[in-house]
């Protein structure tokens, strides 16, 4: 009987062992990095759950990293695809802002730039090259968002999160993966998903951190030594690069820096998923067919992956269990703030997110909106934010601060087959300590317009912030009679326009796009024209000068995605300006009657300005635009003088470049539409038309005096056609304006840059 009864308990004994690890059975995920083709994983996943196909570990790189992450921290594949397809992912993937995250009171006022070169002050005659061609500013708090606040809630340890996760980045020093298990989870996400060029690199430990694909895009043997699973399921979308070509730049450097992958599992108990996809690297409007494929493939594969699970899972428990895993991080709430920055600049960026002593405790929410204010400072060339939990219950933050370069040279213009070419240049020098101080100057330089201006402004972090700016400008225009292109000769000018101004400004938000300018400025400016337009070059022009000052309030809103032929967006502006001077007109030689006339003239001048965009979507857009002008001003000694301090009604960009009499009045309101079909991403075909309705309009009597016409007479409209190609080196353009009332009423151009100058003294 004992001999029975012994084989009977060891019988029963294998069995409880067998049966043990049957139930015990572990799952292990490894995703490819892939760019966007990545997110084929995760319809390979919703496939896999849907099947019942329980996941214990993950492991990924690069694309499958973030994907990775996201399941591992208690999302499921639905709201993983209802994130990377929400339009805040296009921006995350393309470096872009939302338009209330941009900070209107630290833009500069728009100019004529095309390109922007930064160098540090110590190497003047080194070119500091961009390392990105994204911003991955609003793409780093996202992630503190989504990733970070519930690592940070699992005390920053991968094992602790609902699914266990490991992510590689590269050390480009070492040439070797580094394997993140623990630490701040949106920082190695971050890190793990750097393509090189495309988005800053982190430095980790001070290790100079890239894309984990570059020398492991499979990380199956990290999922294997880290987890053991005992059945591993690999998702890869990659390949290795093809060999160099002798003719192919992009294929010899893709070669230099990326190692091939190993694409094969380490264990015989496995399975391979292998999406097809027809897709490349940074396809990103191409996500969701990604999702479809991998979906489909998986259930494809699930099918022959479930003999093989022990046990499997129901997604209705598993989700239960996501709930009960989310209820564990805690409100975020920042106690305490460290910054990784250079010592002098510490204190500014400490005063832009905690303002005061009163501000104990930080908010997500109010965080994110200072977060976004003070990377919009040109000073700062990239910022990082990590969380971790203190024993308070609390979140303590570290920020990485990196500063620009100090100088920052601007080229650009406006080139036009019509003569009014014009050139621009400008350097800036950034200086940031307990403030950030912008020192600029730039010119304009061709024959129809000159400018030189110089500023300095002085942006101070406060609870309420504000942007001192003491500037200095000349302006030179010169008009001269001809709608010509380049095969047509030039006349002779009839008009040239001299201001000179100086001021002081004071900026400061009502929100992130819309600020509040005070500005008083001083002006000496000089009209040099013909009355008549039968002149020869030995005839003199009649002067007027016209010294003074003017005090002003604008109110500015923008949201506008291009500061020029925009397709989005809403852009508002209201100014009141009072303006007092003294006119000293001179007549020339061609006038019926010699006169020198002093007069003191003061008024008050309200403008209105806008444009919104009513619809909105990828392939056409609707806006309309709109500008009025009261103005109380006294008339000057003759018509011509009265006319060139009247303001300019001119919405059609190119209407800047001509001398338009018929669209200048002291009171008047016109609008109209912008339609744009475009026809790709960045081609456009633009059509815009507006009416223009003079309340008063300014006349020459019969007997020679300067009066005013009858109200509402005067009417007429501008209208322009353009195909607009937007390149990243600035829009090139074929343009068709019509103007009803010149004599050429219909004028064509090729032109490339922008329309756009410094501003006028008064008008």
């Amino acid at each position: 009987m004992k001999p029975i009864l012994c084989s009977f308990l060891l019988l029963t004994l294998g069995l409880t062992i067998h049966v043990s690890s049957w139930s015990q059975q572990k799952v292990g995920l490894v995703l490819s990095g892939g760019g966007a083709t990545g997110f084929a994983h995760i319809g390979v996943i919703q496939a896999l759950e849907e099947k019942g196909v329980p996941i214990h570990y993950i492991t990924g790189t690069s694309a499958g990293a973030l994907i990775g992450a996201l399941y591992a921290v208690g999302y499921s594949p639905l709201e993983i695809r209802e994130i990377v397809l929400s339009e805040n992912f296009q921006l995350m993937a393309t470096g872009g802002l939302k338009p209330n995250q941009t900070f209107l009171t630290k833009e500069d006022d728009n100019s004529s730039s095309l390109l922007e070169f930064s160098f540090p002050k110590d190497s003047l005659f080194q070119k500091s090259l961009p390392t990105n061609f994204a911003n991955s500013t609003f793409l780093d708090f996202e992630l503190l968002k989504i990733l970070g606040t519930r690592g940070a809630a699992h005390d920053n340890d991968f094992d602790q999160l609902f699914v266990p996760f490991r992510c590689l980045a590269s050390d480009i020093v070492s040439k070797q993966n580094v394997v993140f298990r623990s630490g701040p989870l949106n920082e190695a996400v971050r890190a793990s998903l750097t393509f090189p060029f495309y988005f800053k690199p982190l430095r980790v430990n001070d290790r100079l951190l890239f894309d984990g694909g570059l020398y492991n895009n499979f990380p199956a043997d990290v999922l294997y030594e880290e987890f053991s699973p005992d059945y591993i399921i690999g998702s890869n979308v990659s390949y290795n690069a093809e060999e160099p070509k002798e003719n192919d730049l992009y294929s010899q450097v893709v070669n230099m820096i990326v190692y091939n992958s190993n694409f094969n599992l380490p264990c015989e108990e496995g399975i391979l998923i292998e999406p097809e996809l027809d897709m490349t690297t940074f396809d990103f409007d191409e996500v969701e067919r990604a999702i479809e494929i991998g979906y489909q493939t998986g259930l494809k594969y699930a099918d022959s992956i479930l003999p093989f699970m022990k046990q499997t899972v129901d997604v209705a428990s598993l989700q239960a269990k996501r709930e009960e895993f989310r209820m564990q991080s805690l409100d975020i709430l920042i106690r305490n703030l460290d910054i990784n920055a250079p010592q002098k600049a510490e204190q500014f960026v400490r005063k832009s997110l905690f303002r005061n002593s009163k501000d104990t405790l930080l908010t997500l929410r109010k965080l994110e909106k200072r977060y976004y204010r003070l990377a919009a400072t040109d000073h700062v060339d990239f910022l990082f934010p990590v969380i971790k939990k203190n024993n308070k219950g609390t979140y303590d933050m570290t920020i990485d601060v990196r500063k620009s370069n100090e100088f920052k040279l601007q080229v650009g213009g406006h080139f036009s087959s019509r003569p009014v070419n014009t050139g621009y240049l400008g350097l800036t020098y950034l200086i940031l300590r307990r403030q950030a101080i912008k020192l600029h100057a730039s010119s304009y330089f061709g024959k129809f317009y000159g400018s030189a201006h110089a500023d300095v402004k002085f942006e101070l972090p406060s609870t309420f912030p504000l942007t001192i700016e003491a500037y200095f400008t000349r302006n030179r225009w010169d008009y001269f009679r001809s709608f010509a292109t380049f095969f047509e000769e030039v006349k002779p000018s009839f008009l040239v326009q001299n201001e000179n101004y100086a001021g002081l400004r004071i900026h400061h938000p009502i929100s992130n796009t819309i600020k509040s300018t005070y500005d008083f400025r001083y002006f000496n400016n000089e009209d040099d024209y013909y009355q008549s337009d039968k002149f020869t070059l030995v005839d003199t022009t009649d002067k007027t000068y016209f010294e003074g000052f003017n005090l002003s309030w604008q109110i500015k809103q923008s949201s506008l995605n291009r500061k020029q032929f925009a397709t989005s967006g809403h852009y508002l502006s209201f100014r009141a300006r009072y303006v007092n001077g003294l006119e000293r007109s001179i007549s020339g030689s061609l006038a019926s009657e010699p006169y020198n006339i002093r007069k003191r003239h003061d008024w008050i001048n309200l403008n209105f300005d806008g444009q919104t965009f009513i619809i909105d979507n990828p392939y056409f857009h609707f806006g309309v635009s709109g500008k009025a002008t009261f103005n109380s001003q006294s008339l000057f000694a003759n018509y011509t003088a009265t006319l060139l301090s009247l303001t300019t009604f001119d919405l059609v960009p190119d209407a800047r470049t001509y001398f338009l009499p018929e669209y200048r009045s002291p009171l008047f309101f016109g609008g109209g539409m912008n339609c744009i079909f475009s026809l790709r991403k960045s081609i456009d075909l633009r059509f815009d038309g507006f009416l223009f309705q003079p309340l008063r309009s300014l006349v020459v009597n019969d007997d020679g005096s300067v009066g005013y016409s009858k109200p509402f007479k005067g009417e007429t409209f501008m209208a322009s056609a353009s195909i607009i190609y937007h390149s990243i080196i600035g829009p090139v353009r074929f343009t068709a304006n019509y103007f009803p009332k010149q004599e050429k009423p219909i004028a064509f151009q090729i032109s490339y840059g922008y329309v756009l100058f410094n501003e006028r003294s008064f008008r």
